[in-house]
């Protein structure tokens, strides 16, 4: 598990940097920008990459809600949108899982 860092966007614009994944990232709440971030995935692998954000919240009921799954195909570069709501209460991250690591990478950027 890493802990992914973000970046804030400027006028003047940022050089892009990007970042090798692991099975399950956690992006901190210092990370996110008023209304989230985005994750930005680059998958070099010849598989599709499934990346899940963990929904912290339950449903009216008390079940666990259903956790988002986002396909990025391969040797594609897909940018994700994850919530500030996102992000458990308890730990103080949000998840995000990988169903394939290898060449695959990251950058992450305030919202």
């Amino acid at each position: 598990m890493a802990a992914l860092t973000s970046t804030s966007i400027t006028q003047a614009g940022v050089l892009a940097s990007a970042s090798a994944v692991s099975a399950s990232d956690t992006i901190a709440e210092s990370q996110f920008g008023a209304t989230g971030v985005v994750l930005r995935v680059i998958n070099g692998n010849a598989a599709a990459d499934t990346v899940t954000i963990t929904d912290p919240t339950l449903t009216a009921m008390g079940s666990a809600a259903t956790n988002p799954t986002i396909a990025v195909a391969n040797g594609t570069t897909k940018s994700i949108f994850v919530p500030r709501s996102a992000i458990n209460a308890t730990t103080g991250v949000a998840t995000v899982a990988h169903s394939t690591t290898a060449t695959v990478t990251y950058e992450l950027y305030r919202a």
